[in-house]
């Protein structure tokens, strides 16, 4: 991959209008490869400065040769002429030098204008996984110019952008990528990193916004950051980064193009400077690229203005600069440049956009559900999980990572920095430890096993402390379990699932560790698959299926038989062999022959559900026994039948061969211990079965006493209810009554008003009646 800070391959100045066609004699001083001619006569670079001898010879050739005969050859004869030097066989070339030690150069060819051609813009695919099918233009043989001077390097085609994407499968994953970056810059400061959902200016769509306050990057460190493969934190402890792909990988997979705005401080006595970069899936399509060209263009500050830093010319700065806004997300040169006004002393400013979009045409992110968290659609998304997380908040964390970014970025970091901030959309991401999630927990500390590899883990820290316990909603029995692995500090593998069990068996358990001795994926969502990865995933298999067999009664599953560790069935083993028909007798080291035989008997578990006696005694024969087949009952086993004692032939200490027979006596102490054991058994089985119906009464009682409740709820519903209903009733009595009194009111209201006029017009009358008197 070839990043210039211009759209096209970089050309030396003195080389815009021509390219050098040379015979490819790589004895040639790499600067006499690239030197150029230019179409006039009369420049200095093809005969010399003005006193030279080769000038002084044009000029005695030109007074005796026609006029015109000496004019540069029209571009179709110059490259006939060009071609059939280089089709001449080795010992026929001319001569690179001549006599007077000159440089006998070659007919230079016009080059095609290095302008940016105008392609016809492609079908832009919004679908992710369908963005790979995209294929250039004709392929054609490259340049010497742009070959590196003939020698032949890899070409990185713009489809490969798409395909080191697809490295990451999910979403978030993506997403965890941009905050390592941000996490690894606390070193330089970095105090918070911000993810938000922004709008285009330009066609009004989403965009993802990335920002941290951290050292920020120079030009050249834009110049790495945009590159494959180079990562400066590899070497560096404490550091998440590695591969030097993160950024690349992560930010295709979210959005086609992606632009990304740094200020650096001055250090070492240099001055600030600030910087931009676009990588664009887009542009590359757009104009028909067949190498990954990044446009970037940087700024350093001089007292107290901004001025641009060039690498080859101003023009070519500008260039970059044109391209960077046309296909930027912002509508002019200084709305691209307000960007840093978000920026103050240092940090960085990553803006994706042209999201991806699913099969249906929508956007693969999911913006509007939560307004201040980013979901993904998709097979990730079970709604079942998340109406199970308002039921039991302790395991929010494993039901909502898988679709929630605020869910997944709490518990993606086994420690954060102290002061450290991680905000989405505004609100702050609460830290979580999942140990906090724990109940019954203890520790186990594992230490990987040396192996004879350059991968092996090495030093005298290179162990994990397992943290196991039960989750706090295992007594609900929802299947959750797995294991949270971290690798410095961030979670690669979150409830890794190692104990797949029929039925029941490991549910609720959970657990926490910090493998530093094996190598994550490139995607960090996994690890590479390994000796040590395998003999970790075996010792957490192992870890787990003893802390579920010895605690799974204690949130309510039946205890479980561990019968590897059943010391009864050890002794059996141990002390007998198999005949010729598959039963078990005992060995001959169990005869002592010091004059009293030992025997001692075990019953043996068959396949088939048999329990065979042995002829075994442990007193002095005391008389024989009829051989008949007797029924012994065994718990969890079916009905099996105890083999008839026969007798044995002993050699004693003398020499002499006696039988031994099994007595009465040697067959109730076993029978005597056989009920024992079943008594246990059945007293195990009644403290479980008590264990389940005292629960049983529990919940009884709790419904008997919801309903009581319920019954006192109705009960006070229907008292309100009368209570409001004779409210009413008396309400509108009174409400009649006052009416009635307010009509009688307004009668003698009116009543008196009809006096009053009465009496007027009686006094008027009589004051008329005394004047005319």
């Amino acid at each position: 991959m070839e990043v210039h800070p211009e759209e096209a391959p970089i050309m030396p100045e003195n080389t815009s209008h021509a390219i050098c066609i040379s015979t490819g004699r790589g004895d040639l001083p790499s600067e006499t490869r690239s030197n150029d001619f230019n179409d006039g006569d009369d420049s200095e670079d093809q005969d010399g400065p003005p006193d030279s001898p080769l000038r002084k010879k044009r000029k005695s050739v030109e007074s005796a040769l026609p006029l015109g005969f000496l004019d540069p050859l029209p571009p179709e004869e110059r490259s006939r002429f060009n071609s059939q030097v280089l089709a001449l066989p080795p010992s026929s070339t001319p001569q690179q030098f001549g006599a007077d030690g000159s440089l006998n150069k070659l007919l230079p060819v016009p080059a095609k204008s290095m302008e940016v051609a105008s392609f016809p813009l492609t079908q832009s695919c919004r679908q992710f996984w369908k963005a790979g099918d995209y294929e250039g233009p004709a392929h054609e043989t490259p340049s010497p110019s742009d070959s590196g001077g003939f020698m032949d390097h890899v070409r990185v085609h713009p489809k490969f952008l798409h395909s080191n994407a697809t490295s990451h499968k999910w979403a978030l994953g993506a997403f965890a990528e941009l905050l390592d970056n941000a996490l690894d810059e606390v070193c330089n400061g970095a105090t918070y990193v911000s993810v938000d959902v922004l709008d285009s200016t330009k066609d009004h769509s989403r965009m993802i916004l990335v920002e941290d306050n951290g050292g920020g990057m120079t030009l050249d460190k834009m110049r790495q950051c945009m590159s494959l493969g180079y990562s400066a934190k590899s070497k560096m402890a404490n550091t998440i980064g590695q591969y030097g792909n993160g950024f690349k990988t992560s930010s295709m997979r979210l959005g086609a193009d992606v632009i990304v705005f740094s200020r650096c401080q001055g250090k070492d006595g240099r001055s600030p400077t600030q910087c931009i970069g676009m990588l664009s899936y887009s542009f590359l399509r757009g104009t028909r690229k067949e190498d990954i060209v990044v446009p970037m263009i940087g700024f350093e500050k001089r007292e107290e203005s901004w001025e641009m830093m060039t690498r080859s010319s101003a023009s070519d700065w500008k260039k970059n600069l044109d391209t960077i806004v046309q296909w930027s997300p912002y509508l002019s040169e200084a709305h691209l440049l307000q960007q840093f006004d978000f920026l103050k002393d240092q940090g960085t400013r990553i803006v994706i956009y042209n999201l991806w979009e699913d099969d249906e045409g929508s956007p693969e992110l999911d913006f509007d559900t939560d307004i201040h968290d980013i979901q993904i659609r998709g097979v990730n998304r079970d709604e079942k999980k998340i109406v199970m997380a308002k039921t039991y908040p302790d395991s929010k964390h494993f039901l909502t990572y898988q679709h929630s970014l605020r869910s997944y970025a709490s518990i993606l970091y086994l420690r954060l920095p102290e002061g450290f901030r991680i905000i989405l959309r505004g609100e702050d991401v609460q830290h979580h430890n999942i140990n906090d999630d724990m109940v019954l927990s203890k520790e186990i500390t594992y230490r990987p096993q040396c192996i004879a590899s350059d991968h092996a883990p090495k030093g005298p820290n290179m162990y994990a402390v397992v943290s196991i316990g039960f989750s706090k909603d295992a007594k609900h029995h929802i299947d959750m379990q797995g294991f949270n692995v971290y690798h410095k500090n961030r979670l690669i593998k979150p409830f890794w699932r190692v104990w797949n069990a029929a039925g029941s068996d490991g549910r609720g358990v959970i657990g926490v560790l910090e493998a530093n001795f094996i190598e994550p994926a490139h995607d960090k969502q996994g690890f590479e698959r390994t000796v040590v990865l395998s003999r970790l995933e075996t010792r957490l298999q192992a870890i787990q299926k003893d802390y579920w067999l010895t605690n799974c009664h204690l949130i309510g599953y039946a205890k479980r038989r561990n019968k590897k560790n059943d010391p009864h069935l050890l002794r059996i083993k141990s002390s007998s062999t198999l005949d010729s028909n598959g039963h078990y007798y005992p060995h001959q080291s169990n005869i002592r022959s010091n004059g009293q035989h030992e025997l001692f008997a075990h019953p043996t578990y068959e396949d088939n559900g048999v329990v065979v006696y042995p002829n075994e005694t442990q007193n002095p024969v005391q008389g024989p026994i009829s051989q008949q087949n007797q029924q012994l009952f065994i718990p969890n086993m079916k009905p099996v039948r105890m083999a008839g004692c026969l007798p044995l032939s002993v050699r004693s200490a003398t020499g002499d061969v006696q039988e031994i027979q099994c007595t009465h006596s040697i067959l109730t102490q076993k029978m005597r211990e056989e009920n024992l054991e079943l008594k246990r058994s059945l007293e195990a089985a009644l403290t479980d079965l008590q264990f389940e119906r005292d629960r049983n009464m529990i919940l009884e009682s709790k419904i008997l006493t919801a309903g009581r409740v319920t019954e006192f709820i109705d009960q006070d519903h229907e008292t309100l209810y009368k209570y409001t209903e004779g409210e009413i009733a008396r309400r509108d009595v009174e409400e009649e009554r006052l009416r009635k009194r307010l009509r009688d009111a307004s009668e003698t209201i009116q009543e008196l008003l009809d006096k009053v006029k009465m009496l007027e017009s009686k006094s008027v009358v009589c004051i008329k009646s005394e004047t005319t008197d």
